[in-house]
């Protein structure tokens, strides 16, 4: 079954819901998002991309950079693509790799301009204060002022 919008609008309201699920009921919402991307096309790099979204919102960023990974290689692109490589690098700064965080989001401080610049400059600020490079992040945030 091809994506649809009716497809992405039960994604919408499946994430709407998110704050319906304690923590301890966390894999029950990732049981709805994985039910969700069983319905996808098996190479579609939006499956991976919605659970790696359910793993990371669900505190395991861990869980989430390999899925978001295999997002990116399955070529998300766009808005969505770019969203995963800021959300990839968030998870990689949470397991202790902010330098691969860096070098996947440095390239984007140079792509066309939309609403994730802010979110961009704000998660590479992260990881660099992360390496201990305070001053380069700072630069960063108060240059998008």
């Amino acid at each position: 079954m091809p994506v649809n919008e009716n497809w992405e609008q039960r994604v919408t309201a499946a994430w709407a819901t998110f704050d319906d699920y304690p923590e301890e009921r966390a894999a029950d919402f990732r049981a709805v998002i994985d039910a969700l991307v069983a319905e996808l096309p098996e190479d579609s790099p939006l499956g991976p991309f919605e659970q790696a979204c359910a793993w990371d919102s669900t505190g395991h960023s861990d869980r989430a950079a390999p899925l978001y990974r295999e997002a990116l290689a399955r070529g998300l692109s766009g808005y969505k693509g770019r969203r995963t490589k800021i959300q990839l690098s968030s998870s990689l700064r949470n397991i202790g790799q902010a330098e691969e965080g860096v070098k996947l989001l440095t390239p984007e401080l140079d792509a066309p301009s939309d609403e994730l610049d802010d979110a961009v400059r704000a998660c590479l600020a992260l990881c660099l204060s992360s390496l201990g490079r305070d001053r380069e992040g700072l630069s960063l945030v108060l240059g998008a002022l």
